[in-house]
């Protein structure tokens, strides 16, 4: 099916704000939310009074999601999304925020995530899958699976296809660390190596330690409007030349763990581009663990399926590489407060305004941004943007 190519440079992202704070027990999630409307409007020059759609999901955001941050800061938009397809929301939100503009149903829509997942001690990744969730969950669950152990079959299952290495697997965990090194903002600084990563203690084999996210607070914004209305606005806009989302899930019978939402949100996003993956200059991905990170570059269509271990090595996936990959460090290094695909494409945006200082990355152009939810092998959602300058 030819996807329709009405939207290809006609929608831009203004303003962005990520929160700086990795801690923050004195805050609550509708509070750094506030704090970051604030700073993405003032990034574009823009205030609530011009906000007509507002976009959010979170994980205790209570039932009424969307409603509730709406009252809080006191806003009654014309358009409200609280789509929750897990990490991948706030990348689905941009999309959905385009579709709205363009459609006239708004003309300044704002997206918001906040958390307190560290403070709270909210224990990311390590509980059961959960029948109330996933019906297919109450035969799985009983018998301990977690979260970080999905992944873990997802990673054997590579290495046993490919002959995929721990030692590969970990060059992901020391490239994102060397670029969180440069990120004054990243929770996690100090410089490792492949060893490191290899002697951290294993939390579902063959995933260490380091192979997996940090828990962090943190919150961030997005400002989205036409391009024609972003030109005047004070940031040089980021325009979305194409976006796509996909779900992938056990369907009938064994399952498929190599192959992923992206591969299908991924080609649609790049069809209503008109770009190649040779034209992109920058990659934001998920990269809840190092196996995600992997998979996801093959089922993006920058490598081949098998091929990602070789890909990710030799400073391929670094500053400088052919590929830079998460160059504020990640959610393996830079912040994980539960639900990651707003600082996506946060750095992103940055990175193609080159506001990014001693982590920029020299003349990007194109940035290919993919959010993903859920748990892969299991059940799981993709969300994918084709970012160019203007």
């Amino acid at each position: 099916m030819a996807l329709s190519r009405d939207l290809t440079g006609k929608i831009a992202l203004a303003g962005v704000y990520e929160h700086p704070t990795r801690w923050a027990p004195d805050k609550t999630e509708l509070q750094i939310m506030a704090e970051c409307a604030r700073g993405a409007l003032d990034d574009c020059g823009l205030t609530l009074d011009d906000v007509d759609g507002l976009f959010s999901a979170g994980i205790a955001m209570g039932p009424m999601g969307v409603v509730s941050l709406a009252e809080y800061l006191d806003l009654k938009p014309n358009y409200i999304d609280g789509t929750n397809i897990g990490g991948s929301s706030f990348v689905a939100h941009v999309n959905h925020a385009a579709a709205a503009i363009h459609a006239g149903l708004c003309e300044v829509g704002l997206i918001l995530y906040g958390s307190t997942a560290a403070s709270n001690s909210l224990a990311i990744g390590t509980g059961m899958g959960g029948a109330a969730r996933d019906a297919a969950g109450s035969f799985v669950s009983p018998y301990g699976m977690t979260t970080v152990g999905s992944y873990a079959l997802v990673a054997q299952r590579h290495m046993h296809e490919y002959g995929t290495t721990p030692e590969q697997l970990a060059e992901i965990a020391v490239t994102m660390r060397k670029h969180a090194s440069l990120n004054p903002d990243a929770k996690m600084r100090k410089l490792i190596t492949i060893e490191d990563v290899l002697s951290s203690r294993v939390i579902s084999e063959p995933l260490h330690l380091l192979d997996c996210c940090i828990i962090s607070d943190g919150g961030g914004a997005l400002v989205v409007t036409s391009a024609e209305r972003a030109r005047d606005l004070a940031k040089p806009p980021v325009l979305i030349q194409g976006c796509g989302e996909a779900v992938c899930h056990r369907e009938i019978g064994s399952p498929d763990l190599l192959t992923i939402a992206a591969r299908q949100s991924a080609d649609n996003a790049f069809a209503m581009s008109g770009l190649g993956r040779d034209d992109v200059d920058l990659c934001t991905l998920y990269d809840s663990f190092t196996i995600t990170a992997l998979v996801t570059l093959e089922n993006l269509g920058f490598c081949k399926p098998g091929e990602g271990g070789a890909f990710v090595e030799g400073g391929r996936i670094g500053l400088g590489g052919a590929l830079p990959v998460n160059p504020d460090g990640g959610g393996l290094s830079s912040n994980h407060p539960g639900m990651r695909g707003i600082f996506l494409v946060i750095e992103a945006v940055r990175q193609l305004r080159g506001e990014c200082e001693g982590r920029q990355v020299e003349a990007a152009e194109v940035a290919c941004v993919h959010g993903t939810g859920g748990t892969l092998g299991v059940a799981h959602s993709g969300a994918t943007l084709i970012l160019s300058k203007a």
